[in-house]
């Protein structure tokens, strides 16, 4: 997302290894503790009277955050704005210029400078969670279930071949690959919750009706392991998303069986990016490298953080590069 916002890796200066530096793990940190407030309680939202009071301090803590990211975004923002006034910068190289140079009908620009930081700040927010965190259960899923990491690498294997990397353009026929990810959002979603909706009229679901005005929250894992809908709820099984051979798979859920990217006009605006991001992460690991479990660690832990449904530990795990010397090349150069 770096790369598509700014055209750089890193804010800050590096480690000498290449690896990322003080000023980056202050940044990414600092996107996390504003993720995490997204779905945090908060009496105030029930009891507006009561906002200026900030109870559970998040208001604090959002704006010291916000400061944060805005200490790295907005200098670039507003040096790359004056490189496009001045002339010295004249063509499109990330998300960044294109948000810059977009003109109305009078050729004026589109966006002011205080709405380009909120778009970048909103990209940079909600790009970061969900593929890391399906990625990251699916693997210590299919961890534990060695076959079904054969299977995910023969079909890569078939598509793909050994002598090069994974492309987008190999996306429609990884199936099985699509199946194992939708298979993680069912059962591991990024937060139990959706975002907090409100009723803007009187409305019948279901059963349930539902007066203008109500709060609406969603439990993504009451959808996902629910057991009318879902034989063996529990179990990671990604072969239920295989309707027939001929059946194209995708991360998207319009019948709203399980909960990814969401649907409608409150749905994630990046349904497509975030899809390729997320495959593309998965297969590459997985076509890339033969993963298995520590070595004094028989399996991964599956369990759950206490507070939300990501997990208790991080992901650990070994990898042994299973491709020719020349295609990882491709990854460095």
């Amino acid at each position: 997302m770096r790369r598509l916002l700014f055209n750089k890796r890193y804010f800050g200066n590096g480690r000498e290894d290449g690896g990322a530096g003080a000023e980056e793990v202050e940044y990414v940190e600092s996107l996390f503790i504003a993720i995490r407030h997204i779905y945090a309680f908060s009496v105030s939202d029930y009891l507006p009277w009561l906002w200026w009071l900030d109870f559970e301090g998040h208001k604090k803590v959002l704006k010291e955050v916000t400061n944060t990211i805005r200490k790295y975004h907005d200098p670039i923002i507003e040096e790359r704005i004056h490189q496009w006034r001045n002339g010295t910068r004249a063509h499109q190289e990330d998300w960044l210029d294109v948000l810059i140079s977009l003109k109305d009908a009078n050729s004026n620009p589109f966006l002011t400078l205080q709405e380009i930081k909120s778009q970048i700040m909103e990209i940079a927010v909600g790009a970061i969670d969900n593929p890391y965190n399906n990625v990251e259960w699916v693997l210590s899923e299919m961890i534990n279930q060695p076959e079904m990491l054969q299977k995910a690498t023969q079909e890569l294997d078939s598509v793909v071949g050994k002598e090069r990397l994974v492309q987008e353009s190999d996306i429609p026929k990884l199936n099985y690959v699509k199946a194992c990810l939708r298979e993680g959002f069912r059962l591991h979603p990024i937060a139990d919750f959706n975002v907090p909706h409100v009723s803007m009229e009187d409305t019948i679901v279901a059963n349930y009706f539902i007066p203008k005005g109500s709060h609406i929250l969603i439990r993504r894992q009451g959808i996902g392991q629910n057991p009318r809908v879902w034989e063996e709820p529990l179990k990671f099984k990604p072969e239920r998303h295989l309707k027939n051979d001929a059946c194209r798979v995708t991360l998207a859920e319009p019948n709203l069986e399980l909960f990814t990217f969401g649907i409608g006009r409150r749905s994630c605006p990046a349904i497509t990016l975030g899809s390729t991001m997320t495959i593309m992460l998965f297969a590459r690991l997985v076509h890339g490298f033969t993963w298995i479990a520590p070595l004094n660690e028989p399996t991964i832990d599956l369990s759950e953080y206490e507070r939300d449904t990501t997990k208790a530990k991080p992901l650990v795990a070994l990898g042994k590069p299973r491709l020719p010397v020349k295609v990882y090349h491709q990854i460095m150069n």
